[in-house]
């Protein structure tokens, strides 16, 4: 029988090097907030003709939008003259729909590039968008006290069962972090933003994460019933063992639709499905990997006898 248990260890030290970067990144360099959160405008268009996008930032710095963030979607080709595309996506300060503005913006991009079609347009205050922002952060907050909450009171006829509740959230942390951390990544070096549709995704990362959890819990709690005698420590490796097949045929079906969508659905939901994509895989591996060998490494105050082990030797030296 494989004894997962045994190289907990090395598991947490793979999850360690995996969140590291993206929590350094998202330290420096903070995510990169889309019109949702810090408020402006988002316009998405596509020309009748490929434009560089040089040359669409040049335009609207004519028009005193010096700081506007342009990149290309869809299709793209590289010709004497660089890169060329007709798809075109810009960030720009607040514009209403109707505005001298936008209409000002409407005749310089038609008089240098010609037609175009509008595909999204939006526009969202500043106020709004701190307001999207405090209430993102007090769903999460709120949503992860709940889960430790019920976890406690599922498993309140075992011992110790608050320490299921924590080790589902410290799973769940390390879920959100990889997800967080990976964008801080995309954003600083492909200018990949985040937006309300990024909280929806985290929060159901948040809830598979802890469903896919709470499932291994559950059997460790049938195998302490059942295999009365036998150490933590094997209750552990045989549940986790047992749900294995499971958790990871679960994980599939879903990770092979999330991949469809991905390549072949619309750009506006391309960067919901990655977090979603992200968030699944991490999930699946810290509910097998991470939450239930927290659980042995606490029964067993592993942690306690590395601090303790680190004082002697340094007392020692």
């Amino acid at each position: 029988m494989i004894d997962i248990v045994r190289w907990r260890y090395a598991f947490y030290l793979l999850s360690l090097l995996i969140i590291i970067p993206g929590t350094i990144y998202l330290l420096l360099f903070g995510l990169r907030l889309g019109i949702d959160f810090e408020g402006g405008t988002f316009w998405q268009i596509q020309f009748e003709k490929p434009v560089r996008i040089e040359d669409v930032r040049s335009a609207l710095a004519q028009a005193g939008y010096n700081e506007a963030f342009v990149q290309s979607f869809g299709q793209q080709s590289n010709t004497a003259q660089g890169t060329v595309t007709r798809g075109v996506s810009m960030r720009l300060p607040e514009i209403k729909e109707n505005s001298p503005e936008k209409a000002k913006l409407e005749q310089i991009l038609k008089s240098r590039f010609g037609n175009y079609e509008e595909l999204v347009f939006t526009s969202v205050g500043p106020a709004v968008g701190r307001e999207i922002r405090n209430r993102s952060i007090v769903a999460i907050a709120l949503a992860s006290l709940g889960i430790l909450g019920y976890i406690a009171f599922a498993f309140r006829k075992v011992s110790h069962p608050f320490r299921y509740g924590i080790c589902a959230i410290i799973a769940m942390l390390h879920d959100v972090l990889v997800v967080v951390g990976i964008f801080a990544i995309l954003g600083k070096h492909f200018g990949v933003e985040i937006d309300a549709l990024f909280v929806t995704a985290l929060l159901t990362v948040i809830g598979f994460s802890v469903h896919d959890t709470i499932v291994v819990f559950d059997r460790i709690r049938e195998n302490q019933l059942r295999r009365y005698g036998e150490s933590f420590e094997q209750i552990v490796n045989i549940s986790v063992l047992q749900t294995l097949v499971r958790s990871v045929n679960t994980s599939m079906t879903v990770i092979f639709t999330l991949l469809a969508l991905y390549f072949f659905g619309g750009t506006t939901i391309k960067h919901f499905v990655l977090a979603l994509l992200i968030g699944i895989v991490s999930g699946t591996y810290s509910s097998i990997f991470n939450a239930s060998l927290l659980l042995v490494s606490w029964e067993n105050k592993d942690f306690l006898r590395i601090f303790r082990r680190a004082e002697t030797e340094a007392a020692a030296t």
